[in-house]
């Protein structure tokens, strides 16, 4: 009877930990899928032409794996980037993190993030523009994403259990449909992708800024996992790096449909 109840109660943890992994996988995917992400890959494809495969592995290598091993990273040094930075010296350890989290912010991707929204998803629609309208959009874009994102014990589930689904119905649906209704053939390769497409998709893929942007995530993904039970030590660390593997996953994955998407676009020259 004991050893039932044991082996019921492990086998609840199991399927808890498991579910707490698959979640955390969805909202880091999420956390990583912003303006850059949308865009790059059908660019690229766009540029690269004939020369797609090698541009778009590059890309993936930067994009995808490079932030899969940031993930890994942090896992095995400890809690956090300064932990990892540290290990360079005690300068670089407070330098790099600041920097880090500089361009990951206020310097480049969350400027990035506040333009593509406003000029992919309000300017078409409601045909508004300029310095007022941008200011005020931000102000509620970045106020619901504070909102969303207030507690950082709770943040993973409104991600991984809400929108990151929503995020990827409807970007499958976007790739479905334009695999269903063009059939373009790829343009000659722009002059930096005939020359080197594999370098290019590298430099592209590392400018999502990704790889920098999962330092800073793990330390949220280690928290969250701590939050739903996972014990300090290799339980912890397998669990985070199964959720950045998790995700890295869905990236490449859909970095592949968005990028066929640029490689069958009808008319890309004007793209280009």
């Amino acid at each position: 009877m004991g050893s039932t109840a044991a082996q019921a109660d492990t086998s609840t943890k199991t399927q808890g930990s498991t579910t707490a992994i698959v979640v955390t996988a969805l909202a880091l995917f999420s956390m990583f899928f912003g303006a850059g992400n949308l865009i790059f890959p059908p660019m690229i494809a766009v540029q690269a032409g004939d020369n797609f495969w090698p541009a778009i592995l590059g890309f993936l290598g930067t994009g995808a794996l490079l932030p899969l091993l940031a993930v890994i990273a942090i896992a095995l040094s400890g809690a956090n980037v300064r932990d990892l930075a540290q290990r360079a010296g005690t300068v670089f350890g407070v330098v790099f993190p600041i920097l880090a989290y500089l361009s990951i912010g206020a310097f480049y991707a969350l400027p990035r993030t506040g333009a593509v929204s406003m000029e992919t998803a309000i300017t078409p629609l409601f045909g508004v523009e300029g310095i007022v309208a941008s200011a005020i959009f931000n102000i509620i874009f970045f106020g619901i994403a504070l909102a969303l994102s207030w507690n950082p014990n709770t943040i993973m589930e409104k991600l991984g259990k809400f929108l990151t689904p929503a995020l990827l119905i409807l970007l499958v649906v976007m790739i479905v449909v334009a695999l269903t209704k063009w059939t373009a053939s790829p343009s000659e390769p722009a002059e930096e992708f005939a020359a080197r497409p594999f370098t290019e998709g590298l430099l592209q893929g590392y400018l999502t800024m990704d790889s920098i942007a999962a330092l800073a995530f793990s330390i949220v993904v280690i928290s969250t996992l701590r939050f739903r039970g996972f014990q300090e030590g290799p339980a912890l660390v397998r669990g985070t790096i199964y959720a950045g593997a998790g995700a890295g996953l869905l990236l490449a994955l859909i970095y592949l449909g968005l990028g066929t998407i640029g490689r069958i676009i009808p008319n890309p020259a004007q793209y280009d």
